[in-house]
């Protein structure tokens, strides 16, 4: 059986597979969450507890999702582009959807590396 992340806040709860998460992005004491048939929530959490739930939760399904600098945390499975020069990634399952997100050099930088590694 699939594993779920459970997001609880004092007004909702969010109890969703992981793969159908592109994304979370971060604005101040709220988190978007971006998922693959295109909608969003906004959650009223910090991303740094969502990251925390992520790892508690998930355990190695959760290594899966990359912090990426101060408001980003991207599900790997569905990087399609990165240019660290241009400041952009994509993320896309190449069928229902692709976002483009920006990103700082340095963080995009050391994505491509770890993606590099990965593939070798």
């Amino acid at each position: 059986m699939a594993k779920h992340l459970i997001i609880s806040t004092a007004t909702e709860l969010v109890r969703i597979v992981p793969q159908h998460i592109v994304y979370f992005s971060s604005d101040g004491n709220y988190t978007t969450m971006m998922q693959i048939d295109g909608e969003t929530r906004v959650l009223t959490s910090l991303l740094g507890n969502i990251e925390k739930r992520i790892e508690k939760q998930l355990g190695n399904e959760g290594k899966a999702f990359v912090r990426l600098g101060k408001s980003l945390i991207i599900n790997s499975s569905y990087i399609y582009y990165i240019n660290p020069a241009k400041q952009k990634l994509k993320l896309s399952d190449a069928a229902t959807f692709c976002h483009e997100l920006p990103a700082s050099k340095e963080a995009l930088k050391q994505l491509k590396e770890y993606i590099e590694k990965e593939a070798e």
